[in-house]
């Protein structure tokens, strides 16, 4: 066990933190529920880093790290669906959601076809990922009154969602080779 994995293991515990702090009944949850989910995103950016600058990087941690990442997005994703429900929020999440496994499936079915680099991580994954965790720590750092700030929030969320749909369309369109070919008959 290594500093950027011990970071990836954090994060899934902060998740039933997270969780606690969001439904506590104390006008102060909102900013501890997102103060909780901000440290995981910079745990998420550090493990990341510290792996690769001191090369510590582990098949562990290459399988939890993503696993923690869509853990606690998803959770949040959850969490604000279920406190503002509205069609801003939950149309973008429902959309965030179902790339993750769209995406994910995809890989594993990649992996087994010996191509799972032609569905590696994009820089699109990179800026959608910022504009997804920005609209999440301002969304669970408010109540759902529509303010500027939760505006900003859904706009965000508006955003991450539709570079969350176009990135899922390339890593679609590079697979498709794959997809659209009849197996061989035995």
């Amino acid at each position: 066990m290594n500093i950027p994995n011990l970071l990836t293991v954090l994060r899934v515990l902060l998740i039933p933190v997270f969780i606690l702090f969001f439904y506590l009944p104390f006008s102060w949850s909102y900013w501890a529920a997102s103060a909780v989910f901000a440290l995981a995103s910079v745990t998420d950016w550090l493990d990341g880093y510290l792996a690769r600058r001191l090369e510590q990087s582990t098949p562990f941690g290459a399988f939890l790290d993503p696993v923690a990442d869509k853990l606690m997005v998803a959770v949040a994703l959850v969490l604000l669906v279920e406190e503002h429900a509205n069609l801003w929020l939950t149309l973008p999440a429902a959309i965030i959601i179902g790339r993750e496994i769209v995406v994910s499936a995809l890989r594993e079915w990649m992996a087994e076809l010996g191509a799972r680099a032609q569905v590696a991580v994009s820089n699109l994954g990179k800026w959608k990922t910022a504009a997804q965790m920005a609209a999440l720590i301002i969304l669970l750092g408010n109540p759902p009154v529509l303010t500027f700030w939760v505006g900003l929030g859904y706009v965000l969320l508006l955003v991450a969602a539709g570079l969350t749909l176009w990135s899922m369309l390339n890593y679609l369109m590079a697979a498709w080779p794959h997809l659209s070919t009849t197996p061989e008959k035995k």
